[in-house]
């Protein structure tokens, strides 16, 4: 699968300022950044991500995934670190 149709598909479905997937072999390297994680727990982001690529995972186009999220505010500390 291509790095920009999961950036498509994310941005479709959820509301997220930035979304950056890298990709690597068959691995690939989500970054979410959006207003919607604030109060958030750990899990739920994950889960927020994973919900619109479920079908994917399923079918084997998507195997390993490493996800981080952010607030805007928390982007624009990590954002040196993360990219």
């Amino acid at each position: 699968m291509d790095c920009k149709e999961i950036e498509q598909l994310l941005q479709a479905a959820i509301e997220v300022d930035e979304v950056h997937v890298t990709q690597d072999g068959s691995h690939y390297k989500i970054i979410a950044v959006g207003e919607m994680f604030d109060g958030m727990s750990r899990v739920k982001q994950q889960q927020t991500i994973y919900a619109p690529l479920s079908e994917q995972i399923a079918s084997g186009a998507l195997h390993a995934l490493t996800i981080k999220t952010f607030t805007p505010t928390q982007w624009k500390r990590e954002k040196m670190f993360n990219m």
